[in-house]
């Protein structure tokens, strides 16, 4: 019998809530609305690509260019058409020239899943995915790892520790592809919160100028109607703001031996999981974590009506597991000129 492919994605979301698992993973369902965030961070993870590849600017300006082609309609295209230029323009300034030497990008491996006590592999399951790099620096190698965060702080710094995923990547990178992963580096981006100013309308300028005239002595108010931002006047706010070197982070963090025998544990534990709640058809809800992220999860429409059909018809549709494995190569093609 043919193993069951399984991801981090899944076994993290089975941890969190056997229902969602079920529902993306087994009923196939992904809503037809794709998260912004994990929109935009799958954007700024092909910009990387294309860079650490080919250290063009130009060809990964135009990759943003083709992402999103509908900018000009759709404001929240075109604020993140924004943010992914400046960010990618600022990234290329930072680091025109690495000190590590890139191996793979975008490199998939798969493995089995193995019983750290006994060394006997799952008869259900392997395990495979896709590593955003691997470098060497300093005759080692290393994980390279791209994250989008809102804010860099200390304490999204000391989280990094708790990476389940890329620890246990770097264990199966090194058991099946043969580098020895020292560590992992960490390439972090701040998003900038910067939103481009839409001026003012004609009744609000009229109300603003009233106020002002009602409290100026002469009567009279030389006030002019606060005109929409320009593109090329918020990209110049933008740059400013990535020009401070906090808006950028890189962090190494080694790997304990110690800790793969801990990760291969856990997996195996949760593979057990998943085989009883296969074999009981239970795939419990965990309600804590309807709103973990200070919002609905993806299937929370879908658990609080029941499953309700009309609901799956449309808010959601069928798309086969582990997407970020099948995800074709990034095109380099000239971008259409608007």
């Amino acid at each position: 019998m043919e193993k069951m492919i399984t991801t981090y994605s899944m076994w993290k979301m089975f941890r969190n809530c056997r229902k969602a698992c079920e529902w993306r993973y087994f009923q196939e369902l992904v809503p037809l609305e794709k998260e912004r965030s994990l929109a935009f961070g799958s954007i700024i993870h092909q910009c990387l690509e294309l860079w650490h590849k080919t250290r063009r600017l130009d060809e990964v300006l135009s990759h943003i260019d083709r992402a999103y082609v509908n900018r000009i309609a759709n404001e929240r295209e075109k604020s993140d058409w924004h943010l992914a230029r400046a960010m990618m323009r600022a990234y290329a300034q930072r680091y025109p020239d690495e000190k590590f030497e890139v191996v793979h990008l975008e490199q998939k491996f798969s493995g089995p899943i193995i019983n750290p006590e006994t060394g006997a592999e799952s008869r259900t399951f392997v395990l495979a995915g896709k590593v955003d790099g691997i470098v060497k620096l300093d005759n080692a190698y290393y994980l390279l790892e791209h994250k989008t965060a809102s804010q860099i702080d200390a304490g999204y710094l000391d989280r990094l520790w708790t990476d389940f995923q890329i620890c246990l990547y770097s264990w199966y990178v090194e058991k099946y592809l043969g580098y020895k992963i020292s560590g992992i580096i960490y390439n972090v981006l701040a998003k900038a919160k910067l939103k481009q100013s839409q001026g003012e309308s004609e009744a609000e300028f009229e109300e603003r100028r009233n106020e002002l005239i009602a409290k100026s002595k002469s009567g009279t108010s030389s006030a002019k109607r606060k005109m929409p931002e320009t593109d090329e006047e918020f990209q110049v706010r933008l740059a400013e703001k990535y020009s401070d070197p906090q808006m950028f982070h890189r962090e190494i963090l080694y790997i304990s031996r110690d800790k793969f025998l801990e990760l291969q544990g856990e997996l195996w534990e949760l593979s057990q999981a998943m085989l009883e709640a296969r074999r009981r058809k239970a795939f419990y809800m965990n309600t804590d974590y309807c709103f973990m992220y200070n919002r609905p999860c993806a299937y929370y429409a879908l658990c609080s009506s029941g499953g309700n059909p009309n609901l799956i018809e449309n808010m959601y549709e069928k798309k086969a597991p582990h997407e970020e494995l099948s995800e074709a190569n990034i095109n380099t093609q000239e971008a259409p000129i608007f």
